[in-house]
């Protein structure tokens, strides 16, 4: 299959900062994308070939987007399947699948998948009812992640003791046994529709203790040569098993035994994958986009090691967004700054990224904790 020069049109579901960035990858390809978002504010909104305010998960509203394009991809995983079925059937292309974004959307189905597929995976058991659910204490200490509508940290809470369940989110979901881990690490892998995969090295994620949010990223991952060959044959596995065309995600554990679990994917661009734009030959938005448009993959190795520090509204502080030690940030050297538009700052929003390129990974913390301690995000 050739690209097809007729694909130049693109809808995008969702204007938050992985479409901002998109956007900006799509401009080097003389791309128009067209944006869909709930948000008239949206990071999207004042950039975008055309922006759409409207619902993501409701059916009409997706389906009638998606009739003006010649392409539909998501941003996010939250969009209404059954209009994106029914676009696949008008012979609108829609990548990733229909199919595979129904699948991530229900963390149950996810897993189910890995236990089909043989894919390595932390225990689990599907639950309807948490509180009344039989023997809960032989799962305990556990995550319970709500099947549907979870992300960047939300419906996913603890539960050491019983006590810990009136807490947790209601609805059915997945009760999964808590991984003694040595470290979180990444691998982002593209597909295109020919067969070609191409596959970004691993990375290494520190997440917030509270808000189950990333705080920071390095790349290369500290890992050893077997643990990498494993996430890197594991996420090739995820893609090929799920036949997907497009940018998958693959969050891993590295366990106490030094062996690697798949946690949990994500068919789109994501949070593991924004040092790419500086630090690798192609980023993860520009693979996206060649994927989805079946041209050749881009080279993904790295010029150099990098590190990626999330800038989130501070605690405390909620209104128009203002920006604290940004004079100290831009004088070190290998900085480079993504602020994503948002006008409102609320405690721990995604409001914008900081990569540093340093070849030292001594300095390259040294300066992502500098980064972390000096540049603010405040009302």
């Amino acid at each position: 299959m050739e690209f097809n020069n007729r694909f130049t049109h693109i809808g995008i579901l969702g204007g938050g900062q992985l479409g901002r960035m998109l956007l900006q990858a799509a401009l080097d390809l003389n791309l128009e994308l067209s944006i869909l978002d709930p948000d008239p504010d949206a990071p999207c909104q004042a950039i975008a070939h055309k922006f759409v305010q409207g619902r993501l998960t409701d059916y009409q509203t997706v389906l009638d987007f998606g009739r003006n394009c010649q392409l539909v991809t998501v941003e996010i995983e939250n969009v209404n399947v059954l209009a994106l079925y029914q676009l696949v059937k008008e012979g609108i292309p829609v990548y990733p699948q229909p199919e595979v974004i129904e699948l991530i959307q229900d963390k149950r189905l996810q897993k189910d998948f890995y236990a089909k597929n043989n894919i390595p995976t932390a225990d689990f058991i599907v639950v309807d009812d948490l509180p009344q659910m039989p023997n809960v204490r032989t799962w305990l200490p556990a995550f319970f992640k709500l099947g549907k509508a979870g992300y960047d940290g939300r419906g996913v809470h603890r539960v050491t003791e019983i006590a810990d369940i009136a807490e947790a989110p209601k609805g059915p979901g997945l009760l999964e046994k808590l991984v003694d881990f040595q470290k979180e690490i990444s691998v982002i892998v593209a597909r295109n529709a020919n067969g070609q995969i191409a596959l970004f090295p691993t990375v290494e994620l520190v997440f917030h203790p509270q808000h189950n949010l990333v705080e920071y990223l390095f790349a290369p991952a500290d890992i050893n040569e077997q643990q990498n060959t494993q996430a890197q044959k594991l996420a090739q596995q995820l893609i090929e098993s799920l036949d997907m065309i497009g940018l998958l995600a693959v969050e891993m554990f590295v366990d106490a035994d030094g062996s690697v679990l798949v946690n949990e994917i994500a068919p789109r661009p994501h949070n593991s994958g924004h040092h790419t734009i500086e630090a690798n030959q192609t980023s993860q938005y520009e693979q996206h986009l060649r994927a989805i448009l079946n041209l050749p993959l881009g080279d993904t190795s790295s010029y150099t090691a990098a590190a990626m520090v999330n800038l989130l509204g501070e605690p405390g502080h909620q209104g128009p967004a203002r920006y604290e030690g940004l004079s100290k940030a831009l004088e070190v050297a290998g900085v480079h700054i993504h602020f994503y538009g948002k006008k409102i700052t609320k405690p721990f929003r995604k409001m914008g990224h900081v990569t540093i390129t340093d070849a030292n990974p001594d300095s390259l913390k040294e300066k992502a904790e500098f980064i972390k301690a000096n540049l603010k995000i405040v009302s």
